[in-house]
């Protein structure tokens, strides 16, 4: 099948792609590089032997977006392109709605005009806000606290209204929650510009000395030992997600929503203590106030992804740390080394 991947060289992107290509199918990225590197499509090759298709078009420039869909003809795309830090989105908010919303809207725009009909929607459990209950189901209210979960919202709906107004279409909605680790291999992982918006990056370039030490945001939470605790989700588990709803999606029309999560949490000091045990180095954190918006607690029912795309993950916490280990200790200036 022919798919094409918007922001396939991202991090969630480049290692669906790596699976796409394991299943048979062609690929087409779309990406600008504004949050990832050249490099990675080096790395799919070495990987995969493959050497996917590139277009380095922005998702909201229609024109350009025309001529990819014209040229490659999907038969499928997968969604990743977008924005993704909470905390930047609060300070540029016009621009996280611009791509996130408008860059969705040009996407179904120009795969409608070449008849593609199924869509595969990276989107985030951030759409679900503070937990009315735990662990968060399909069913849990949608109550984005920040600019970024609200983009991913609004485009949710974008796309659920577009498939009712396209009865033969279908779209697959992916919520996934802390998306973390590295291919097996070492040679891809997650490579933040500048310092990191997340909790694991920032561990391991601690450990590979890029960084002083670690800001643990509050030790005070309702948590077993006060930290926030998160659901981690390796993220070659979360590319075979993608894989199994994109298996889903062109067989039936209609619109579905899916967690892809492991349905555990751990916190952040347990996250620290397992990638200091994997990787033999002492992780140095302070602790620091609380952030604004941060949640105690959360994480994903994945019951649903099981019984209907037939999905669980298959790694843990000690695959996640072993693998960003191997990332960050064989690349210790990311990407650009």
């Amino acid at each position: 099948m022919r798919v094409l991947v918007t922001g396939g060289a991202g991090y969630i992107g480049s290692h669906t792609i790596v699976e796409l290509v394991a299943k048979g199918h062609d690929v087409c990225i779309v990406d600008t590089f504004r949050n990832s590197s050249p490099e990675v499509l080096n790395r799919l090759e070495e990987i995969t032997g493959v050497r996917p298709l590139l277009h380095k078009v922005d998702v909201r420039d229609r024109a350009g977006m025309k001529t990819v869909m014209e040229s490659y003809k999907p038969e499928a795309v997968i969604h990743f392109a977008g924005l993704k830090a909470v905390g930047e989105s609060a300070e540029i908010p016009l621009e996280y709605y611009d791509v996130n919303v408008q860059g969705t809207v040009v996407l179904l725009e120009t795969m409608q005009a070449v008849g593609c009909k199924t869509v595969v929607f990276s989107s985030s459990a951030t759409v679900y806000g503070a937990p009315q209950y735990l662990p968060y189901d399909e069913a849990h209210p949608c109550a984005p606290s920040n600019v970024y979960g609200q983009t991913k919202h609004m485009a949710e709906q974008i796309l659920t209204d577009w498939q009712l107004a396209n009865p033969d279409s279908s779209v697959v909605l992916l919520r996934y929650f802390n998306p973390v680790g590295a291919h097996s291999s070492g040679r891809m992982g997650e490579d933040p510009d500048g310092p990191p918006n997340n909790l694991m990056p920032f561990v391991a370039q601690v450990a590979v000395g890029r960084r002083e030490k670690l800001a643990v945001f509050g030790d005070d939470y309702d948590t077993p030992d006060g930290t926030g605790v998160r659901d981690y989700i390796h993220v070659t588990d979360l590319a075979r997600a993608h894989i199994s709803a994109l298996d889903y999606g062109v067989k039936q029309a209609g619109t579905d929503v899916f967690n892809i999560g492991t349905g555990t949490g751990y916190s952040v000091l347990d996250m620290i203590k397992a990638f200091s045990k994997a990787s033999g180095r002492e992780i140095a954190y302070e602790v620091a106030p609380r952030r604004v918006g941060d949640l105690a607690s959360y994480y994903a029912n994945p019951a649903k992804a099981g019984t209907v795309l037939g999905w669980s993950a298959e790694r843990g916490i000690e695959d996640i740390c072993t693998s960003t280990w191997k990332w960050q200790s064989d690349n210790p200036r990311g990407y650009g080394a």
